[in-house]
């Protein structure tokens, strides 16, 4: 891998993993081998070199019985705290081996060691407990240097940490950094093992590099890197030759050709989207509600008062919206990108006064407090509309990253389907009148405004379909660009996204815009009253599964027609071919005929 004598060290640095399975509990440790792997985790840098590090050998079989079955009451109830799909995989997979070593070391932390003027610890006593995770580190590489494997065990809440610390006799202030399993391995699998039961992925280095200021991508050498352009040079067509497969197999199944109507569009569409046959199930799946404010509410665009967008970004918070219900029904998680929503929802911004330092379920990305009003100026600059769809792009990379198989879009933003009535006319030429809608559900005086406003702004701005950046900084919404961002992420990791009503529609426009291919990894969830839904649609040539009267927006068409995703995919995967089933094929006659099914 390296040339010189710094082999050993990065081989055994990029082989390090995190074991699971596969242990053999019944060859010992060597004493003298876990003293060497004791003095390297002691070794660790420290802050203000307080040596924080306490290290507690557990070989005691009652005792580790004890802790194991500790851990699983706590892996139980998060589990149950899982939307579906992921339950289901963490269940599927191994997560500790607390009795399937010879030995377990907890790694604890005191951060009263070194006393009160530790440097580095001042202000920031946290340090010392973070600083502690080196010498977990530097455990793990010596330990992998030894031939030995290292699982980490997390499934700990408070109220399990103090039992734990019962079990152990710990004293009251010190915490647990790591639970740790030590012991021989068959072998060593080729990856981590989350990373290969599909828990998560992997993040490629260049996601993490930044040069002198967060956001200059690139790695040392390299020119910057533009992530838009390189996420568009990413996303290539969708794969013809799984199509094709696709199509043969869904021909040999047992079922009467064709019988399964458009089901069978959508289990190709995803073959090709995969660039496999079958393709994975698009399980677990996350919805990524961005949210944002519009300037163009002061044009009377909407009765609803400006602050709902922030109060509804607390409901989904809350668990109390339409999405949220839908999606624990479907087994989704919901995420809230806060791109430009007016107020404090950034708990980093908020520290001052007291929040908490991160909120489940937000993913803080703000931009700008909003957009400016469309019809006095742009929206917003091109800087501000790059920004918000490179924001898109990293949640997309983050939430695939995470495990997720699939991404459907949400919106929440008083006043916009005015921004995105807009922009469906820009990209597809239609007038106002035709793709503006009620949203909300407005009265005939308030539509008028409304279409009015748009025809303004776009008379002002002139958007050239041409350039999404600037037809976005015109007259979209930051949460626009953040979904076209989204979708430009998602095609470029090979990952479906489906979308929900006139919002999405209109950021689909622009991705399409930005990349033409990215059409063939959107799938269109449901057909919004909005007109400008249809109209959207008809121009990206994709054809709606649902038609259910909806405008909601949230997300909630798309996850309802979720559940025909997944069947068409595990139809695919699951259902025999006549061939292998054993089954006679129907000969002759009308494709239609009920065949193998009965008549």
């Amino acid at each position: 891998m390296h040339a010189g004598p710094l082999d050993g060290f990065y081989d055994v640095l990029h082989a390090r993993r995190d074991v699971r399975t596969g242990f053999l509990p019944d060859v010992a440790v060597d004493d003298a081998a876990l003293t060497r792997v004791l003095a390297a985790a002691h070794a660790a840098p420290s802050v203000g070199f307080s040596q924080p590090w306490d290290f507690v050998v557990v070989r005691d079989r009652v005792v580790r019985e004890q802790v194991h079955a500790l851990v699983a009451r706590h892996r139980e109830a998060y589990a149950a705290s899982l939307p579906t799909a992921r339950a289901r995989a963490l269940r599927s997979i191994k997560v500790e081996a607390i009795l399937d070593t010879p030995l377990n070391v907890v790694v604890t932390a005191d951060t009263t060691r070194g006393g009160r003027h530790t440097l580095g610890r001042h202000g920031r006593p946290e340090m010392g407990t973070h600083s502690a995770a080196l010498a977990v580190q530097n455990m793990w590489l010596a330990a992998r240097a030894e031939g030995l494997g290292v699982g980490w065990v997390s499934f700990f809440g408070d109220d399990g940490l103090r039992e734990l610390g019962r079990l152990l006799d710990l004293p009251s202030h010190l915490e647990v950094v790591a639970y740790l399993c030590v012991g021989h391995v068959r072998e060593f699998p080729d990856e981590p093992e989350l990373a290969g039961a599909g828990w998560a992925r992997r993040r490629p280095l260049g996601w993490a590099v930044h040069q002198e200021r967060y956001g200059q991508r690139g790695l040392p050498g390299e020119e910057p890197m533009d992530l838009l352009a390189e996420t568009v040079a990413a996303i290539t067509p969708v794969d013809g030759e799984s199509r094709a497969a696709a199509r043969d197999r869904l021909d040999r199944m047992t079922k009467p050709r064709g019988s399964l109507g458009r089901v069978e569009d959508v289990a190709v569409t995803l073959a090709g989207i995969s660039a496999a046959c079958p393709p994975p199930v698009p399980e677990p799946a996350a919805v990524a509600v961005f949210a944002a404010d519009h300037g163009v509410h002061a044009q009377g665009v909407t009765p609803w008062p400006q602050e709902v967008t922030a109060q509804m970004v607390a409901n989904f918070l809350d668990g109390g919206a339409v999405v949220n219900a839908f999606a624990r029904q479907l087994g989704a998680e919901v995420c809230v990108v806060d791109v430009g929503v007016l107020g404090t929802l950034d708990p980093a911004d908020a520290r001052s006064a007291g929040a908490p330092l991160a909120v489940p379920g937000l993913l803080p990305r703000k931009v700008a407090a909003g957009t400016a009003d469309m019809t006095q100026g742009p929206a917003m600059t091109r800087e501000q509309a790059r920004a918000a769809v490179e924001a898109g792009i990293e949640v997309a990379r983050d939430l695939v990253a995470g495990g997720n198989r699939a991404l459907i879009t949400g919106d929440m933003g008083i006043a916009n389907t005015t921004a995105a009535a807009a922009l469906i006319s820009v990209f597809t030429g239609a007038a106002p009148e035709t793709v503006t809608g009620r949203g909300t559900g407005i009265d005939d005086e308030t539509l008028a405004r409304k279409t009015d406003v748009v025809r303004r702004a776009l008379e002002l701005h002139h958007p050239d379909p041409a350039d999404p950046l600037g037809a976005l900084a015109a007259v979209g919404g930051l949460e626009h660009a953040g979904l076209a961002g989204l979708v430009l992420g998602a095609a470029a990791l090979r990952v479906p996204v489906l979308l929900d009503g006139v919002s999405a529609g209109a950021a689909a426009l622009v991705a399409a815009a930005f990349a033409p291919d990215a059409v063939g990894y959107c799938v269109a969830g449901h057909r919004s009253v909005e007109p400008g839904s249809a109209t959207a649609s008809e121009h990206l040539g994709l054809e709606p599964l649902l038609d259910m009267g909806m405008r909601l927006g949230e997300g909630t068409g798309a996850l309802l027609s979720l559940p025909i995703l997944q069947g068409a995919a595990r139809a695919l995967a699951d259902v025999a071919t006549f061939d292998s089933a054993g089954v006679t094929e129907k000969t002759g006659g009308d494709a239609d005929g009920a065949g193998a099914a009965g008549g």
